[in-house]
C-alpha cells in the first residue's frame, strides 16, 4: 500500500460573494427579489397563495416528466423560476390558472421539442398559451412602475452581474438599446410623451423580461451576434405590436421570435453538417 501526498492547494477559497454569485441559486434568490420588491412597492401579486401554487407545481412536474423523460431527477432551480415567472405575471381571481399555467410551462420543455431540445422559453409559452385560450379567465401583469428609484437601481445592478457572469449581457443590453431607440420612434409616430413609452421597462414585468426570459441559455441561439440580432428583432415585433395597443407586446414578441430564430439556426446547422462531407478530400465519386 502506498500514500500519495497532496500539498495543501495555494490558491485562495473565492469569496462567499462569488461562490453564491456562481451558484445555480442566485437567479432563483434574484427572481424572489423581484417578487418581494415588485409586490412591497406595486403590490404586482394576485396572492402569496397563488404564486406558491404555481411554484408548486412547477416543481412537481419538473420532476415528474424529468424521471420519465430523463430518467433523472432534475435540478428544481429552473422550474422555481418559471414557477414565480408565472405567479408574478399572470393575474387571475383563480386557483386553477396558476396551477394550468405552471404545468403547461413545463410540459412544453418536454412535449414540444425539435431534434432533443424545446424551443419556447417555458414561462413565456405557458402564459402566452393561457393569454390565447383562456382570456376570460386570465390577464398578464399589467405594466407598471413606481418612483422607487433605490430598489430599481439595485435589481438592475444585481441583474446585470448575473447576466454577465452567464455571458448573456449582450442579449439584455441590446433589447434595453432597442428598447429605448424604439419608444422615442414611437413617441415620435403616436405623439405621446417619450418618457411614457420608455417608462415600462423600470416594471416588474419587464424586469423579469430581460433578466430572465429573453436571456434564457436553452432557448436562445449560440452566436453573440445571433443572440443581438434576435434580441433586436424581438423589439422590433414589439414596437409594432405596441403601436397596435397590444398590451402583451413583449411576451407575445418573444413567443414568436424565439422559437423561429432557433428553428433557423438548427436549419442553417443541418445545412453546415450536410455540406461538410462533400467538402473533404475522397468524398467525391470517382
Amino acid at each position: 500500500m502506498s500514500w500519495t501526498i497532496v500539498a495543501p492547494s495555494t490558491q485562495p477559497e473565492p469569496a462567499l460573494w462569488r461562490r453564491v454569485l456562481d451558484s445555480r441559486f442566485m437567479p432563483p434568490i434574484f427572481i424572489t427579489l423581484i417578487l418581494l420588491v415588485g409586490n412591497f412597492s406595486f403590490g404586482i401579486l394576485e396572492s402569496y397563495t397563488r404564486t406558491l401554487l404555481a411554484i408548486l407545481t412547477s416543481i412537481t412536474g419538473e420532476l415528474i416528466l424529468g424521471r420519465i423523460f430523463l430518467k433523472k431527477w432534475p435540478h428544481p432551480a429552473s422550474a422555481y423560476i418559471t414557477g414565480i415567472s408565472v405567479g408574478i405575471l399572470l393575474r387571475s381571481p383563480a386557483y386553477w390558472t396558476y396551477a394550468l399555467c405552471a404545468a403547461l410551462s413545463i410540459t412544453s420543455k418536454y412535449a414540444l421539442r425539435f431534434r432533443n431540445r424545446h424551443i419556447w422559453n417555458p414561462s413565456n409559452f405557458g402564459i402566452c398559451a393561457m393569454l390565447f385560450l383562456a382570456s376570460d379567465s386570465v390577464a398578464g401583469l399589467s405594466i407598471q412602475w413606481g418612483n422607487n428609484f433605490a430598489s430599481l437601481v439595485a435589481i438592475w445592478i444585481l441583474g446585470s452581474v448575473i447576466v454577465w457572469r452567464a455571458r448573456r449581457f449582450n442579449i439584455t443590453a441590446t433589447y434595453v438599446a432597442s428598447f429605448i431607440a424604439l419608444s422615442f420612434l414611437r413617441s415620435w409616430i403616436t405623439g405621446d410623451p417619450w418618457q411614457s413609452e420608455i417608462s415600462p421597462i423600470t416594471g416588474p414585468m419587464y424586469q423579469l423580461f430581460i433578466f430572465f426570459m429573453i436571456t434564457d441559455p436553452k432557448t436562445t441561439v449560440r452566436s453573440q451576434t445571433g443572440q443581438c440580432l434576435v434580441a433586436f428583432a424581438i423589439a422590433l415585433v414589439e414596437f409594432f405590436m405596441r403601436l397596435d395597443n397590444s398590451i402583451y407586446a413583449p411576451l407575445y414578441a418573444l413567443f414568436w421570435v424565439g422559437p423561429a430564430a432557433l428553428l433557423i439556426e438548427m436549419w442553417l446547422d443541418s445545412r453546415r453538417a450536410g455540406a461538410l462531407p462533400a467538402a473533404l478530400p475522397g468524398t467525391q465519386a470517382a
